[in-house]
């Protein structure tokens, strides 16, 4: 394997990650996405020996300062800072890969991917930056030996150095070789991701979790949800019936085995009380809503019971806006605290109008919490003022006169409002067909063509249908969204609900028997349902990767405190039930077997093996019997020694060689210049050349004259210009 090109592809990968972990992780609009992937692509695309060329070096100029001044201007224009930063480092490692030429670009790439992760870790880390930080820990290693050892070719070997047979060292022939690199070298570094991946996760474990997240100021831009708005025109739930990106994942307590593969849950979302004919709104506002706040807890109806209320545990995504969602005959909902940021408001919750539940503060990513649900048998008394009735009764002027006939029509037979509504219910349910795109959403007025036209809609006109004949019968009905349901995640044990399960049904004020809030879905079974597959297999890889990406969020990043002290407190009771079990809990063992009498004894087995290590060690160095090193060439040790004497004298006259100058070029570089002492200073240099790298010898008087002119240097002292007198 040739030593240049394995280090390319070590060094393209580790900036691969990095910048596919900040894509992941910042949020970034589709359009500034895709312009970062195919930039990276390209950057990766552009041969090695194009980057010396003029426009490419050009480029490497001007394209780092026209970022950072586009990217001024839009922080002038109000983009997030962070926004702006994160982009700014992403499209800087495109151009440094695209125009990089030699081992320090490379090592520019390399702290550039380093930050790209550690952006990637502010602004949330989910599952895809997991899978790119491990690709990262078995990558880095190789990349960063390959780029040290790049480096040290290309800063002791270039520009005229020699090797022993005394001819000029071909970098590039280096690079092309095939003996630097080997499958046991590329092996052994990429093993050194193990220990490392393990001595972080121990420190991940065991260092104390305190809450403080800098930076994390809840960055992660959520999706914006339609249907969870203060306003919702007829027709935008539907339109997202086919989306199959995860909004939420629950569990419910006690289901019985084998669960089903789709559950209908009805999670609700939120609820509208005034119609226009077009569109759903809210009458009252959350400013004129008194909001019960709490840390953890909001009682609904009444405090939670754990002992006969059921509980349906719910993991919600990160979404615009911040909606709880809640399963029917929900009576009180409790956070599962989770770490929150250093700065920003605490997590909250905020009880809204028309019995919307909220949750707001900084540092939330998505909100896991337990719905406590009330049993079938127990009344939920929801009274409803009579100065608010008129809300819930007010239908559009223009509403058709044929759809209160249709409503009477219906229903008039029934002798209570819950039969009457079920009445309409099972009309729709079944004389209707459910279809995405219907032909009513663009009419003036698409309820009345949806019943006596064209039969067929999707969730959100049966809802606003029914809803509007109740009113027409004098019962109080409003519009409600939320999602129906989920499919069974085999792995996570969860159901998984999908943005495209949205669903709209119908709350009916029912005063007998219930005197409350009933709800009615008058969707046909078809479309009241969740729609994703549950077989197949992507539907298979599917399901493993929501699974995984499950685990990382609750136990990675939420990792908090509670849940390290739960860990411990764990690993303490089985220690304990160890101890009982072998009977080292009792008598003279139970004081030696204690935790803390263990960690002290090997933390000292620890010290005295270190300290005996280095007392053997330091024995065998000091053996007469031990093997003797590395024989070094006297010849090579005085071209060392005398070319010090030169660089001392070098200091002397003020024009010491950098560090980072190879001898030959500093010497070449002071005759470009003109200076009096470049022409000695020059022989001296390829004297000290020939000895070191092309084997001449230097003999005693060889010696005698190298020390000699190096003291005429060191003693030389230029004469001024001489100034001519004025007569």
């Amino acid at each position: 394997m040739r030593f240049g090109l394995v280090h390319r592809i070590m060094t393209d990968a580790l900036a691969a990650l990095g910048v596919l972990a900040v894509v992941n992780t910042a949020g970034m609009s589709t359009w500034t996405t895709g312009f970062i992937l195919a930039g990276l692509a390209l950057a990766l695309a552009v041969p090695e020996g194009w980057q010396s060329r003029p426009a490419l070096r050009h480029f490497a100029t001007i394209g780092p300062l026209t970022l950072f001044a586009v990217q001024g201007v839009r922080l002038l224009a109000g983009r997030p800072a962070l926004d702006v930063a994160v982009e700014f480092a992403a499209i800087l490692q495109i151009i440094r890969m695209a125009t990089r030429r030699g081992a320090a670009h490379d090592q520019q790439i390399i702290v550039l991917a380093l930050l790209h992760f550690v952006a990637g870790t502010v602004l949330g880390g989910g599952i895809s930056y997991g899978l790119c930080f491990v690709g990262f820990l078995i990558v880095a290693p190789g990349a960063l030996v390959l780029s040290h050892l790049r480096r040290e070719v290309e800063g002791n070997y270039r520009q005229g150095a020699r090797d022993r047979t005394g001819l000029p060292v071909d970098v590039p022939r280096i690079l092309r070789s095939r003996r630097v690199v080997g499958r046991g070298f590329l092996a052994t570094t990429c093993l050194l991701s193990v220990p490392i991946f393990l001595f972080t996760a121990a420190l991940f474990v065991l260092f104390p979790r305190v809450g403080l997240s800098l930076l994390l100021l809840n960055h992660r831009n959520g999706d914006r949800m339609i249907g969870f708005s203060d306003k919702v025109d007829l027709g935008e739930v539907g339109a997202i019936r086919d989306v199959p990106a995860l909004a939420l994942r629950f569990d419910v307590q006690d289901l019985p085995e084998p669960r089903p593969q789709k559950l209908t849950l009805r999670l609700r979302g939120t609820a509208f009380d005034k119609y226009d004919g077009r569109r759903w709104e809210r009458t009252l506002s959350k400013t004129h809503v008194s909001n019960f706040r709490s840390n953890e807890l909001l009682a609904i109806a009444r405090l939670p019971d754990p002992s006969r209320d059921r509980v349906v545990t719910i993991d919600l995504e990160p979404i615009e806006p911040p909606v709880v969602f809640l399963p029917p005959r929900t009576v009180a909902l409790q956070l599962r605290t989770q770490q929150q940021a250093i700065v920003g408001e605490p997590l909250e919750l905020s009880k809204g109008p028309e019995g919307e539940v909220r949750y707001s503060g900084e540092g939330a990513h998505g909100l896991r919490y337990d719905a406590y649900i009330a049993t079938d048998r127990e009344p939920i008394v929801e009274p409803l003022p009579p100065q608010d009735r008129p809300r819930y009764l007010e239908l559009p002027p223009d509403t058709p006169e044929r759809i209160a006939q249709l409503a009477h029509e219906w229903a008039d037979g029934q002798p209570t409002s819950y039969l009457k509504a079920k009445a309409i219910e099972e009309r729709l349910k079944h004389d209707f067909k459910y279809q995405l795109g219907s032909p009513s959403g663009g009419k003036p007025q698409p309820v009345d063509h949806f019943l006596f036209e064209s039969k067929k809609g999707h969730c959100e006109f049966f809802s606003t249908a029914m809803a509007i004949m109740l009113r027409e019968l004098g019962i109080p009905s409003r519009n409600v969204t939320g999602f129906v349901g989920g499919t069974y995640n085999r792995f996570g044990r969860y159901y998984a609900v999908r943005q495209g399960d949205a669903h709209s049904w119908v709350e009916a004020y029912i005063e007998d028997p219930v005197n409350g809030w009933v709800t009615f879905d008058p969707t046909p079974t078809s479309g009241a349902q969740p729609l994703q597959d549950t077989s197949g297999a992507w539907v298979y890889v599917r399901d493993l990767l929501e699974a995984l990406s499950q685990r990382w969020n609750r136990y990675v990043i939420g990792y908090d405190l509670k849940t390290q002290v739960r860990l411990f407190d764990d690993l303490s009771r089985r220690y304990e039930r160890l101890r009982a079990q072998t009977g080292t809990n009792r008598g003279v063992m139970e004081k030696a077997t204690r935790p803390t009498v263990l960690a002290g004894a090997l933390l000292v087995v620890a010290v005295g093996g270190y300290v005996l290590w280095r007392r053997r060690r330091g024995t065998k160095s000091a053996s007469p019997d031990a093997p003797p090193g590395p024989r070094v060439d006297p010849q090579l040790e005085l071209a060392a020694a005398l070319y010090r004497t030169l660089e001392v004298a070098l200091a002397t006259q003020g024009v010491p060689r950098p560090p980072s100058l190879p001898p030959l070029r500093h010497a070449e570089e002071l005759k470009g210049r003109g200076h009096p002492l470049a022409e000695p200073i020059l022989d001296l240099t390829n004297r000290y050349l020939e000895a070191r790298f092309g084997n001449v010898p230097m003999d005693e008087s060889a010696q005698r004259d190298f020390e000699r002119r190096v003291k005429e240097i060191r003693s030389f002292k230029q004469v001024p210009a001489a100034v001519d007198s004025v007569p």
